[in-house]
């Protein structure tokens, strides 16, 4: 760690630069020095100046392929983007720990108190929380507290998964002070998916958490329960004439867990009628010739979302082959298949508890519009309104940001990168 003068001559001098590159690209480099520097300037208003500081970053994800089966332990295809959750660190003491996110309460939490807050509504402490006691669970308890100060660039409830960058944050930072780095990528986005699963009470799989801890283009094959096996895909997006663009068209999910819990709910209904927990357990050959009673025993709709996960855990693998041999246009189409699957079969465009409000669907069809025919467009993440992901020729990525930004206000389309780095130590 570094004291917090050190850490501005540092930043201010490009010493960090090629460190900073990887996560932030050349082009947007003197804006993320600077996004740094006033991350320390909270951390310094919070907690003080007279302070030994490291400093983290945690990426947010976008799903390229198989939306919702991780929770099937299907295959999934998904990447790091250059929006992220920075972090400014110190050591405590005493065995607090303090966490303050920028325009949010301050959360703090005490070492001596780590079991689940089941008697109020879950919120970013019980995240903390979780990882705390994860650690100390797996043989590494954190012996002091900590000081946090944290800014984030990933749009809460849209999609992009704020919620796993910001838990592979503070994973990231209990492995360096209390663990020496002894967790790898895949192990934090563990302890992360444990802290969501067990002290926030959401039913997530484990794809968003990898996707921002790993880092880079990854397909992952869940099968195998506790042990995901992790493929790196080798393509550089840049090398293509298409702009990855994801349109925030103002929902968000983030106040609809039971819409998004009844997606896994469902699909495990349909195993558990063949006495099994999830559908990679069972063929799609078992659901076609069990119709009529899935129907009665399930639900239409149960039906199928089961159907939607045996086509998208295929064009997951798919897509992955695709990108494996460099052909970006079978990609693009099965992007596009993806989309479609998503809006008939899975139904998680929208939510059902509220149709009046349908700003997805509504930028899929202005998206559609604009593309043509041309590149792929489809819902993104977990769905229910929030983001919307596409491949836009950059021929058309002008008129494409201006419509969507007529509909939607001015900022809501991002034009990203695939960032190959995850969860990371700037500086320590």
């Amino acid at each position: 760690m570094v004291p917090i003068q050190r850490a501005y001559a540092l930043l201010r001098s490009g010493a960090l630069d090629q460190t900073l590159l990887p996560l932030c690209g050349a082009e947007k480099l003197e804006a993320y020095r600077q996004r740094i520097i006033e991350t320390i300037d909270g951390f310094a208003a919070q907690f003080g100046t007279d302070r030994q500081i490291a400093i983290f970053s945690a990426p947010g994800r976008t799903e390229l392929g198989g939306n919702h089966v991780d929770h099937q332990r299907g295959h999934v295809l998904a990447a790091s983007i250059d929006l992220d959750i920075l972090g400014v660190a110190s050591l405590r003491e005493d065995r607090m720990i303090h966490v303050q996110s920028q325009g949010h309460p301050l959360d703090t939490i005490s070492l001596e108190e780590l079991e689940p807050d089941l008697e109020h509504e879950p919120h970013a402490a019980e995240l903390i929380r979780g990882v705390a006691a994860r650690f100390g669970q797996l043989g590494y308890p954190l012996k002091t507290g900590f000081d946090t100060y944290t800014t984030s660039a990933v749009p809460k409830g849209s999609g992009l998964s704020s919620s796993a960058a910001f838990e592979v944050l503070i994973g990231n930072i209990c492995n360096t002070f209390f663990a020496d780095g002894y967790f790898s990528a895949i192990q934090l986005a563990e302890i992360g998916q444990y802290a969501e699963n067990v002290y926030y009470r959401k039913p997530c799989g484990l794809m968003d958490q990898m996707a921002s801890s790993i880092g880079g283009v990854v397909a992952i094959d869940f099968y195998e329960e506790g042990n995901p096996r992790v493929e790196p895909v080798n393509f550089d997006f840049t090398q293509v004439e298409y702009a990855l663009c994801l349109v925030n068209s103002g929902g968000s999910h983030a106040d609809l867990t039971d819409e998004y819990a009844a997606i896994p709910t469902e699909m495990k209904a349909v195993a558990a009628y063949f006495g099994k927990t999830v559908l990679s357990e069972i063929t799609f050959h078992d659901v076609m010739q069990h119709i009529p009673e899935l129907r009665e025993h399930c639900g239409d709709r149960a039906v199928l979302r089961a159907i939607h996960y045996f086509h998208e855990d295929k064009r997951a693998q798919e897509e992955a082959d695709a990108l494996a041999r460099g052909d970006f246009e079978a990609f693009l189409r099965l992007v596009q298949y993806s989309g479609q699957s998503s809006y008939d079969l899975l139904q998680n465009v929208y939510a059902v508890s509220s149709p009046q409000e349908q700003p997805s669907a509504v930028a899929l069809a202005i998206g559609s519009a604009v593309l043509g025919g041309r590149g792929a467009i489809r819902v993104h993440g977990g769905g229910f309104g929030g983001m919307i992901q596409a491949f836009v020729p950059k021929i058309l990525l002008p008129q494409f940001c201006e419509d969507m930004e007529a509909a939607f206000g001015e900022g809501c389309c991002h034009v990203l990168r695939i960032r190959p780095v995850g969860g990371t130590t700037i500086w320590i």
